[in-house]
């Protein structure tokens, strides 16, 4: 089990990996820690956003919808490669999803198919917001899936995690398709070269 690093040692931790961080208002203490606990946390996870544009991409995530109140992440990653911190606490970003997938990743192995949706993900997962109308067009730039292999790493180097630490909300919840443009697998294996 593990707690929560501090905002000043998210901070920290994302700069040290060579991640361009853009603080966004207060987001030390924008969080949903009303709604419950944030931690023990147990890994990172990477979704995209499907809009267009970074700053209204970043205020979304930052603010929310009616229906879902930000902070919708952690970390917005930018087509430009940089990290917005739009909050830090319990966010929504992940909901329920499955605990077998949970327990695959506390052990750091391979994860099984998620086919329910009964744990609740935004206790126990860092989360990153990509860029990406998620359609399986809009490009990837270079940039921003260096900065995604960065800003997971920071976390994992923190914690003592591997790269099976690191999942995308199509493994953890049933129906989901992000992130939509490149594999987890893929991603995991650039952030196992960088932890090694």
């Amino acid at each position: 089990m593990a707690s929560p690093m501090s905002a000043g040692r998210f901070l920290e931790r994302l700069r040290d990996e060579g991640c361009t961080v853009v603080e966004v208002g207060d987001w030390e203490h924008h969080n949903r820690n009303h709604k419950g606990p944030w931690g023990p946390v147990h890994g990172v996870m990477i979704h995209h956003t499907v809009t267009r544009g970074s700053q209204r991409t970043v205020e979304i995530c930052r603010d929310g919808y009616s229906s879902l109140p930000g902070p919708l992440c952690h970390g917005v990653i930018t087509k430009d490669g940089r990290v917005h911190l739009v909050g830090y606490g319990r966010a929504n970003h992940a909901g329920l999803g499955d605990d077998d997938v949970l327990r695959a990743v506390i052990a750091e192995r391979g994860l099984p198919r998620d086919n329910e949706a009964n744990t609740d993900g935004n206790r126990h997962f860092y989360g990153f917001e990509c860029e990406n109308l998620g359609d399986g067009v809009d490009p990837w730039p270079a940039a921003q899936l260096e900065a995604i292999e960065r800003a997971a790493a920071a976390v994992c180097r923190h914690h003592g995690w591997n790269e099976r630490s690191v999942i995308g909300h199509l493994e953890w919840q049933p129906g989901k398709v992000d992130p939509r443009g490149f594999t987890m697998a893929s991603m995991r294996a650039r952030i196992r070269d960088r932890l090694n």
